[in-house]
């Protein structure tokens, strides 16, 4: 497989990983512009998720998998005992994708249904439209009308205490879910930060390419976070913190990465490396078969852009590995 030039891809590895996490804050800034809003439509998210997908399995099979056999042969297994450990890691990377899927969907239950993008405009706090934040009550609508028919004094006292409890109900469930969502994604986000980090060390090219195709992936998710806080709290600041928080758990994951590789010595690097590539292969199939697929499928049911964007994807993936070898 060659020597690994930790010290010298490292820093590149830890900016690439920030870089894919931060990227959380381009979804939650929806908050700030209504006309974002629009560009979230199904068809460029599940043509993004296609094109992350495409990547990770590409990278995965083609790289970093024989990235972890020739770290085993190198550290002085035989073939046969470096492709059954190899072989192992990778399952076990992919069984952990599956815990923590669990896990997370313990946490938020329905942080799947945020990515479900609406046909029609995203309602605001307290029921106003990003879009069109006028009220009922100013365009002559039958329904304005009658809410301007006259009632008795306590009538209104009641209804208002009702809308009251009601609308803070609402937005107690709201910013919960909202909360519960970022710290589901954090636990998500952590393994694709290792998977950033050890790809990069590996090659940067493949580092690169990779951090693109997470950085697509975590927008939709800023997005899931930042909307529900905001439309409970009616802060645009406190949304947009928490989404980007959520991704920041990413450097997290490169820095335990770093810590392995560093506190296990030469003698024990090329055994690290192979155990970590492994781990990283069967987690970045994971993520793509449980998490993008999916996903992407909710956005595309007809497979318009799905099948396409995974193959542009590979090959953009296959591209950036051949044009770095010149």
């Amino acid at each position: 497989m060659g020597e690994i030039d930790i010290d010298k891809n490292a820093p590149l590895a830890f900016v690439l990983v920030i870089f894919a996490g931060s990227s959380t804050a381009i979804g939650a800034a929806v908050v700030y512009v209504r006309q974002l809003v629009r560009l979230a439509s199904k068809p460029v998210l599940a043509s993004g998720l296609g094109f992350s997908a495409g990547v990770m399995l590409y990278v995965s099979f083609v790289e970093i998998g024989v990235k972890s056999l020739g770290a085993f042969g190198d550290h002085g297994f035989e073939d046969k005992d470096a492709s059954s450990l190899s072989t192992l890691c990778f399952f076990i990377g992919l069984f952990m994708m599956k815990v923590i899927g669990w896990v997370t969907h313990k946490l938020a239950p329905d942080h799947e249904c945020c990515h479900d993008i609406p046909d029609h405009p995203v309602p605001g706090p307290q029921g106003a439209s990003l879009e069109s934040p006028e009220s009922d009550a100013s365009n002559g609508s039958p329904q304005a009308e009658a809410e301007q028919t006259p009632v008795a004094a306590q009538d209104i006292e009641v209804g208002v205490q009702q809308k009251v409890e009601a609308d803070t109900g609402k937005d107690h469930k709201l910013q919960a879910m909202g909360l519960k969502t970022a710290l589901a994604i954090g636990i998500h986000n952590f393994p694709e930060g290792l998977a950033t980090f050890v790809a990069t060390l590996a090659d940067p090219a493949v580092g690169v390419t990779l951090a693109v195709a997470i950085a697509i992936h975590n927008v939709p998710e800023g997005l899931c976070v930042a909307l529900p806080i905001y439309y409970a709290t009616g802060s645009r600041h406190r949304g947009f913190l928490w989404a980007l928080l959520s991704g920041l758990s990413e450097p997290v994951g490169a820095l335990i990465g770093y810590a392995v590789i560093k506190g296990s010595g030469e003698d024990l690097n090329q055994l690290v490396y192979g155990i970590l590539f492994g781990v990283v292969a069967g987690m970045m199939v994971g993520i793509t078969i449980t998490e993008l697929l999916p996903t992407a499928q909710r956005y595309d049911p007809a497979d318009k852009y799905l099948t396409w964007s995974v193959m542009v994807g590979m090959m953009v993936m296959a591209a950036s590995l051949i044009l770095f070898q010149y």
